[in-house]
């Protein structure tokens, strides 16, 4: 099988797709030292959320609940990958980065940044909680 292409900012190009293999498709095919961080991100998403659905939309994988929408995707940049709560406004803390619709939030993970998986574990509990995003 064909390596996937990378497009700007070391984004994987992948095919639309519903279920873990998309995603772990994205994954592996992300770039450097986001590889390792992207299995961290899907590995905590799994253990915090059970029952999560995945997919792969827009060349970021989605995570949401069954009937209840989309709460997270990521993306690949150039120097971070950009973590987006599709509901973050409602969540405690508020997800520091703001985004130009009213209930999305974001927080950017840099290469030396060491993830705060406690944090991460809250915002997921209350995400994956909350009626998420019917966005495709």
């Amino acid at each position: 099988m064909a390596k996937p292409k990378l497009l700007s900012g070391g984004n994987p190009q992948i095919p639309k797709g519903d279920g873990d293999g998309p995603v772990q498709a994205y994954i592996a095919a992300m770039p450097g030292w986001k590889r390792e961080v992207g299995r961290q991100l899907d590995a905590l998403i799994e253990r915090t959320v059970p029952d999560v659905r995945k997919a792969v939309r827009w060349n970021s994988p989605f995570y949401g609940i069954e009937g209840q929408g989309w709460f997270l995707s990521f993306h690949c940049f150039t120097k971070y990958i950009k973590v987006t709560l599709l509901n973050g406004a409602s969540l405690r803390p508020v997800p520091p980065v703001a985004s130009k619709y009213e209930h999305v939030r974001y927080f950017h993970i840099h290469e030396d940044d060491e993830l705060d998986d406690n944090l991460l574990v809250a915002w997921l509990g209350q995400a994956s909680a909350l009626p998420g995003e019917e966005l495709f």
